[in-house]
């Protein structure tokens, strides 16, 4: 069982902004910069850090990252986009954090990388576990399970707040479920965050309560519930806004 983490002296707990986190953190070399927004380049993941208590420069400073129709994908948001946004999903989740989880290496899983993305893809395509970018596999380890040369089921990391690590694109095609894959390649990717001295933590649909029920009878257990929202900037952009790319930050290096 993993040992839980001491909150930073400022009392802000890593997983209460997990994006902001891993970006100011192990993240930190993918970070886009705009004011105080943070984001994940758009093929890598398509998480945004806003500030707790957005101000209109905030959201324009969100806008003009992601330019004219792009989308701006948050968790753990509080306030709601300008009016002139378009708000395109909206869910409520559950964050669920190792308890003591029974982590394993998964004999049959092999490891994914860069070749494997259009495989990984058209699996993300025909399971729908969540966003899954052409660079997503960037992120950390992913594992899978191949049949007859065919990619169907795998599992990895997403966002990584300092200390901790998020299981994300957990799924099964149709045709192997009920195998326990995605409970196999679950614990191993557990198993190798544990390696690293992190603890493993994932979000899931509040709706999805099989899903949740099956974490928590791995050893996950809830943290807390959650939101996500994804909204399109306007286009065009508000006329007070400069154009696409006038004015961007330097990406990680000029975080700190």
């Amino acid at each position: 069982m993993s040992t839980p983490h001491a909150t930073p002296a400022d009392g802000a707990h890593p997983l209460d902004s997990p994006v902001r986190s891993a970006l100011t953190g192990p993240h930190a070399h993918f970070t886009e910069r705009r004011g105080r927004i943070l984001r994940y380049p758009a093929d890598v993941a398509p998480w945004v850090a806003m500030p707790e208590a957005p101000e209109a420069r905030d959201w324009d400073d969100a806008a003009a990252l992601a330019g004219p129709g792009g989308a701006v994908t948050i968790t753990a948001f509080r306030e709601p986009p300008p009016d002139d946004w378009e708000i395109v999903f909206h869910a409520e989740g559950v964050q669920l954090v190792d308890a003591g989880v029974a982590t394993e290496p998964f004999p049959e899983a092999v490891r994914l990388g860069p070749a494997d993305v259009p495989d990984m893809l058209a699996l993300v395509e025909r399971t729908r576990p969540g966003p899954f970018l052409p660079r997503t596999v960037e992120l950390g380890t992913y594992l899978g399970v191949r049949r007859d040369g065919v990619l169907v089921a795998m599992a990895g990391e997403r966002m990584r707040p300092t200390g901790w690590s998020e299981i994300s694109a957990v799924c099964t095609d149709e045709s192997v479920r009920g195998q326990g894959l995605g409970t196999g390649l679950v614990r191993a990717v557990a198993h190798e965050i544990r390696q690293r001295g992190e603890t493993p933590f994932l979000h899931a649909a509040a709706a999805n309560t099989n899903a949740v029920r099956l974490y928590e009878a791995m050893g996950f257990a809830l943290r807390r519930r959650t939101s996500f929202l994804s909204a399109l900037v306007p286009d065009p952009l508000p006329t007070r806004l400069p154009a696409p790319g006038g004015g961007r930050d330097a990406r990680a290096a000029a975080v700190r």
